[in-house]
């Protein structure tokens, strides 16, 4: 699996820089750029950044509009394989930050012991989260819905994405994003996390027991539909359970799915910066912890 110029790009600058990288993972129904506010507070703060995409995303959400089919068919461990090759390219560990299922990836490079530090934010379940509220499962039954979309990629109406991810927001601003962000997204992975416990060899399976895994912070939304409380704080038991590094959960309250990318998306990525700095890796990456 190949890295795309613009990825190769992005890991040289880092490693030019010397400064510690953030790695961040976006979920489904959007694009890398939807972290480039994130990007520019995080390097205001002294680090460096990159955002690789998932394999054969678009470069652009028009250009993603006018190729929806580009998003079909991809896996959870596919996905996370791509992200793991771009980490591996740092000359230094990175900061893993990772939202939906991008948290969900998040948590699994920190597993693999790459990550230094990790912050999930409404992460999607990994095998063994167990509660799966209502709310959650509207949310996924545009997709789950019909079996078919496991081959497919599928765009969420408006109605559809208002639910499950601006449903905290006045109806002005969820149409903003809805029209800026918002692309088709794989309906595999979600037919992944709907399976998970009752596949062994599930590819949405996280190492929590890893010594190596580092301090990890899992964020959620008090009024998120398709990542509600119960998810979000069964994956932190589990972490928090299984391993004796640095565990928090905090909940932000009065946010639905779409934190990362509205209104008060500062609050949601100082709350992730505040962790990382905590963390103590801020800014120089020390030569001995390279890959």
């Amino acid at each position: 699996m190949a890295l795309t110029e613009h990825e190769v790009a992005e890991i040289e600058r880092a490693n030019a820089s010397g400064l510690r990288p953030v790695l961040f993972v976006h979920g489904l129904w959007l694009l890398s750029s939807s972290w480039d506010r994130w990007r520019a507070l995080f390097e205001e703060a002294g680090y460096t950044t990159v955002a690789p995409g998932w394999p054969d995303d678009p470069a652009t959400v028009a250009e993603a509009r006018e190729h929806p089919e580009t998003f079909a068919r991809k896996m959870v461990q596919e996905v996370t394989d791509h992200y793991l090759e771009a980490a591996s390219a740092l000359d230094h560990q990175p900061a893993v930050v990772g939202h939906s299922f991008g948290g969900l990836i998040a948590q699994k490079i920190a597993g693999e012991g790459v990550s230094v530090v990790t912050v999930a934010v409404d992460p999607a379940p990994f095998q063994g989260v167990l509660p799966i509220p209502a709310s959650a499962l509207k949310s996924a039954f545009p997709v789950v819905s019909n079996p078919a979309n496991t081959r497919r990629a599928v765009t969420l109406t408006f109605e559809q994405f208002t639910f499950g991810w601006a449903n905290a927001l006045d109806e002005p601003e969820a149409r903003e994003l809805y029209e800026t962000f918002h692309v088709a997204a794989a309906g595999n992975p979600i037919f992944q996390a709907v399976t998970a416990n009752l596949n062994p060899f599930s590819e949405t399976k996280v190492d929590t027991k890893n010594p190596d895994r580092g301090p990890l912070l899992i964020v959620s939304g008090e009024k998120d539909h398709t990542v509600p409380h119960a998810i979000a704080h069964s994956a932190y038991t589990i972490q928090a359970k299984h391993n004796e590094a640095l565990t928090e959960f905090t909940e932000l309250p009065d946010r639905g799915h779409s934190l990362t990318i509205d209104h008060g998306w500062r609050e949601v990525a100082a709350t992730a910066l505040e962790f990382v700095d905590r963390a103590d890796v801020k800014h120089v990456a020390a030569v001995s912890d390279t890959p």
